[in-house]
């Protein structure tokens, strides 16, 4: 087994524990201590960064292209060729983006880093196709159907090329589809069933998240559940923190004449769905809805703090507040860590007082 140095020690302190509870013979744990390797250079940690930076590069280089004058008077004459031509030139380019990635997966499956950055540029393409399209039929009722079309584009590719990316670009389409549907039916107003679009997309949020534990329980979509419980819970506490703040109003005007205090039952309903996430989490030990649920109850706490309390008090009592908020919130942290490290020394310890006592 090749591992980096740090999760060497972790996989021997490991080794270590479970040899001096009894789990392990000696035997067994020398030979998986041996078998374990120490990687000299994280080759793959450079891979993900380098090709992180190559997206990044190729995005600065487009910005690039933007600024010369030259190269931008080449850019409009070629964005000045038909829209449908152009689509249909983003969407070939598309295909033989994802048919590399499979390609590559085929012949080369550990380089994950690299076959995704062909998956994303596939994305892309498919989405500037997508919008060249909208421009060539130039129809108000196609806008809301592109993002749907791009949806089940994506979901039918997350699904057969089994890529989690793939399948996140699918479920953050189907969110536009969402909102600009909802949004032409409503003939572009502020409320659609007399919802803004912070209380449409905490409905979608939960949807999203309750499929997302439906396909958990199914073998051929399991691998696709942590991401589509992962994207349903941004859409519902990011909607519902939204909804806490400006409440149910469509505009400015009308959130203004409202006191804070007056939404008060929104930030209640946020406070009431995080704290319900933390108690699955730890019912049914789901770390993702622990994490989610426990960030953003804080970030509940916080929001209304700096609502109720940013105008009456004085600024430095303010922060100072704020301060001993944050020592305490670090305070607890640390007790925890520190009970959790003592109880696995005092089982250290028992294990090994328990087996001097064998030998003795």
């Amino acid at each position: 087994m090749e591992v980096p140095a740090k999760k060497a020690r972790v996989l021997r302190a490991a080794l270590e524990t479970w040899r001096r509870e009894g789990r392990l013979s000696e035997e067994t744990a020398r030979g998986f201590e041996a078998d374990i390797r120490v990687i000299p250079f994280d080759w793959r940690g450079l891979a993900r960064y380098a090709l992180l930076a190559s997206v990044l590069c190729l995005a600065i280089a487009v910005g690039a292209i933007l600024a010369d004058e030259v190269l931008m008077e080449f850019l409009l004459r070629v964005l000045a060729l038909p829209p449908l031509f152009k689509c249909v030139v983003f969407f070939v380019l598309g295909a033989l983006f994802f048919a590399a990635g499979v390609r590559r997966r085929a012949r080369t499956p550990e380089r994950i880093y690299s076959i995704e950055s062909l998956f994303f540029l596939g994305v892309l393409s498919v989405a500037t196709g997508m919008a060249f399209l909208g421009m060539f039929f130039g129809s108000e009722r196609l806008y809301p159907l592109l993002p749907l079309g791009a949806a089940l584009l994506y979901g039918a590719l997350g699904i057969m090329l089994e890529s989690n990316q793939v399948w996140a670009f699918a479920l953050l389409s189907l969110g536009g589809w969402m909102g600009a549907e909802t949004g032409y039916v409503s003939g572009w107003g502020a409320y659609y069933l007399g919802m803004n679009y912070p209380l449409r997309f905490v409905l979608f949020g939960a949807v999203l998240t309750g499929l997302g534990y439906a396909m958990g329980q199914r073998p051929r979509l399991a691998f696709l559940g942590t991401t589509t419980r992962t994207m349903g819970f941004l859409y519902l506490f990011l909607s519902l923190w939204i909804l806490s703040i400006f409440g149910n109003y469509g505009d400015a005007a009308s959130w203004f004449e409202v006191r804070q205090m007056e939404l008060f039952h929104w930030s209640l309903l946020f406070g009431i769905v995080a704290a319900g996430a933390v108690y699955r989490g730890l019912k049914r030990d789901d770390g993702l809805a622990r994490g989610f649920g426990t960030v953003f109850l804080c970030l509940n706490f916080y929001t209304r703090f700096f609502e109720y309390f940013w105008a009456p008090l004085h600024k430095a009592l303010f922060f100072a507040l704020l301060a001993a908020s944050f020592w305490l919130l670090g305070s607890k942290a640390e007790r925890i860590w520190s009970d959790l490290r003592r109880r696995r020394s005092a089982r250290s310890e028992v294990s090994e007082d328990l087996d001097d006592a064998d030998e003795e």
